[in-house]
């Protein structure tokens, strides 16, 4: 089983990735409290896309797990699991466990 802080590793390395790429007005602080979408978010729609396909990535390289994470269910949600870091691991951990559909 995948744990939590597995899951939360995978993610600040594609924040890391991101943080190189980005201007360091942009970059994003590695912390579960970290607002990806919404008015405090400092990514726009290409980057929080941006942000999702590489986490889906990640996933697969770090747990051989096959996650579609943009999904209708997902962009439907009244509180978006990409609102944070942290909402994204729970939301990472619940596809992976099977506690979603995928």
């Amino acid at each position: 089983m995948v744990s939590r802080e597995e899951i939360l590793g995978s993610i600040f390395r594609v924040i890391d990735l991101f943080n190189r790429q980005a201007p360091e007005s942009e970059r994003l602080a590695k912390s579960e409290d970290t607002v990806l979408y919404g008015p405090d978010a400092k990514l726009d729609s290409l980057g929080l896309v941006t942000l999702i396909v590489n986490t889906e990535q990640q996933i697969a390289d770090d747990f051989g797990k096959s996650v579609s994470l943009a999904n209708e269910k997902a962009l439907s949600e009244r509180n978006s699991p990409f609102r944070t870091v942290g909402s994204l691991v729970s939301y990472v951990s619940a596809l992976i466990t099977g506690q979603q559909d995928a």
